[in-house]
């Protein structure tokens, strides 16, 4: 199991309320550990997503999949003001690019 833990996606950050360091896992929203380091909040985070992963295998429930091991296909739909749609095919025109090309390059 633990090197199914090393593959969900894991961050550190200072909590100015809590003061401190709280390890919080993305695929797992609702979990999150506080520590006075870095390194034990890290530590901590990983052992509660462990503890959770046993829990949720005991219940036969549905254990999410890490972000790292997830196929993706490259495109996503975003909607925007038909004003902005006008002005981003103006620019794409403008600089001789697909409105693709474009919008993949501004979110570089």
């Amino acid at each position: 199991m633990d090197k199914t833990i090393d593959r969900y996606t894991y961050r550190v950050t200072w909590s100015e309320e809590d003061q401190e360091h709280v390890g919080l896992c993305v695929e797992f929203p609702s979990l999150s550990w506080l520590e006075e380091t870095p390194e034990k909040a890290l530590k901590g985070i990983r052992k509660l997503v462990r503890d959770c992963i046993k829990d949720l295998q005991e219940e036969t429930q549905d254990i999410p999949q890490p972000i790292a091991t997830k196929s993706f296909s490259g495109k996503f739909m975003v909607r925007v003001p038909p004003d902005t749609h006008r002005s981003l095919v103006i620019q794409a025109a403008e600089s001789g690019v697909s409105l693709n090309r474009l919008i993949s390059s501004k979110l570089h």
